[in-house]
């Protein structure tokens, strides 16, 4: 469970919640709507960093599928919405169309099982390792994600 510190020399009251590593239980944050059917609700929880403003996280929805050698994709997008009363983000992944392929000829004409992300707007988040990302997606979409990071090297433009 999150804790509260008063700064009295200006008034303010921080709420402090708990880290990845003690994460609470999603009904301990705030009242994220349980799942409608025919949806999961699906929550990341990110582990802090010194400077989080250098990572995002990259939301990778999508389906186990059965691909031969074509390049395989689904879309949609997913959708910010905001916790009423708390002003906590969650996103919605509402429908998905595909599978879309390119059309090669496969020599060997085999196939085999792959996941199949869904693509679209709204997948690269802000990291914020205080809140969790609590996403609702159709029940047959698994979510998988990864964190990307800045390199500490900046290179700076040539005027031509």
């Amino acid at each position: 469970m999150g804790y509260w510190t008063i700064n009295t020399t200006v008034g303010l009251i921080v709420a402090a919640l708990p880290s990845a590593a003690h994460a609470a239980k999603l009904e301990e944050v705030a009242p994220f709507p349980k799942p409608e059917s025919g949806f999961a609700r699906q929550v990341i929880h990110l582990t802090p960093q010194a400077r989080e403003d250098d990572y995002q996280v990259e939301i990778l929805a999508g389906k186990t599928l059965n691909v031969d050698c074509n390049r395989q994709r689904l879309g949609g997008i997913l959708e910010e919405k905001n916790l009423e009363g708390w002003g906590y983000p969650f996103y919605r992944l509402e429908k998905i169309i595909g599978p879309m392929s390119t059309l090669m000829a496969c020599p060997d004409g085999k196939s085999h099982q792959d996941f199949v992300p869904v693509v679209g707007d709204g997948f690269m988040l802000r990291y914020n390792s205080k809140l969790p990302i609590v996403l609702y997606v159709p029940k047959d979409v698994e979510v998988r994600y990864r964190i990307w990071s800045a390199s500490s090297k900046v290179d700076k433009a040539v005027e031509e």
